[in-house]
């Protein structure tokens, strides 16, 4: 159990979330955001993502001083120059920390930075349980959406364990929101919905795209390729992608790189970790199912470097329909 009140650090969340966005709003007309800046053990880091580093080290320099906390963060290094879990405030041990707080502050890089599509700003807070203190810890979530430039409105939603998920909608030219009831989808099958396995970069394309066509079939029957019965959307944000998820507009994805990269006996790629996942609690108050690809419920420690598989459903009907097949087809992969 969390040693703080969450109703309080789930507002703090949201203040340091809004400076993010209000941030990269401000920012829109800066040049070189895409460029590359330097690269860490988890990812690329471009010049958009460097843009935010002070505002994470000044909220968690401001919350240290009230409660002691490990931030886990990428590109963030600790007091010896390693990449990893850092203490605030300085100076202090971390086994005398209270909370871990895992970020992704802009998850979705390469869509923002392109002003393609929104990102999002994801936050997760567990006691602080050590080195072990691991996904299914977290107990309280919050995740901002990042616009685009032609946006008017951007979502903030939250979840404290067992409370469910509020959520609102943000006027960003007023700051009035309103309140939005969300639902995932509770459709049964796939049929004239979106279904996706991950497949942004070259690579695992090959394998996801076969998986995919076979899922289908398999599901569905013979696809008749006049007619499109599902759908697929290649959101390149773990946040974004549970968010669709949420909404109802996603009934089934599933990210398994780490799989496909051993399946073809590649050395580990670019796919998704612990902090892409930071917000996960707030799809499954909201209802949806998220296992690995053995079908446990997803699980990991907090890092930024852990390669996780993940399969989400919209609600446990369409895991029972779509798991026992997708559990076949991965284990029968040529």
């Amino acid at each position: 159990m969390l040693p703080i009140d969450p109703d309080d650090a789930v507002d703090r969340l949201k203040r340091f979330q809004a400076a993010v966005r209000d941030a990269l709003v401000r920012s829109r007309d800066a040049q070189g955001l895409s460029a590359v800046n330097r690269a860490s053990a988890a990812d690329t880091i471009y010049q958009i993502d460097a843009l935010v580093d002070p505002l994470i080290v000044d909220f968690c320099t401001d919350w240290g001083h009230a409660t002691p906390l490990v931030l886990i963060a990428e590109g963030m290094e600790d007091e010896n120059g390693v990449e990893g879990a850092r203490v605030f405030p300085e100076g202090s041990r971390i086994d005398d920390a209270q909370i871990r707080l895992i970020i992704d502050p802009i998850d979705g890089t390469r869509g923002i930075m392109y002003d393609k599509r929104p990102a999002w700003a994801l936050a997760g807070v567990a006691p602080n349980n050590g080195p072990a203190t691991c996904l299914r810890d977290i107990e309280l979530a919050v995740m901002t959406e990042l616009p685009t430039s032609k946006m008017g409105q951007a979502d903030v939603l939250s979840a404290i364990k067992g409370r469910g998920v509020h959520a609102a909608r943000v006027d960003l030219a007023t700051g009035v929101a309103r309140t939005l009831s969300l639902r995932p989808s509770q459709a049964v099958d796939l049929r004239h919905g979106f279904a996706s396995i991950v497949n942004f970069f070259p690579g695992t394309k090959a394998v996801a795209g076969g998986v995919m066509e076979r899922l289908a079939r398999e599901l569905l029957g013979t696809i008749d390729v006049t007619k499109a019965l599902v759908f697929d959307d290649q959101y390149i944000s773990t946040g974004g992608q549970f968010y669709e998820l949420i909404v109802g507009h996603d009934r089934f994805v599933a990210d398994l790189r780490p799989l496909f990269y051993r399946i073809q006996s590649q050395p580990p790629g670019l796919c998704c970790h612990p902090y892409d996942c930071a917000a996960m609690l707030i799809a499954e108050e909201a209802g949806v199912v998220i296992t690995d690809e053995t079908g446990q419920m997803l699980n990991g420690p907090l890092d930024c470097t852990t390669g996780l598989n993940w399969i989400a459903y919209a609600n446990e009907g369409l895991r029972q329909a779509i798991a026992p097949v997708l559990k076949h087809i991965l284990e029968t992969i040529p």
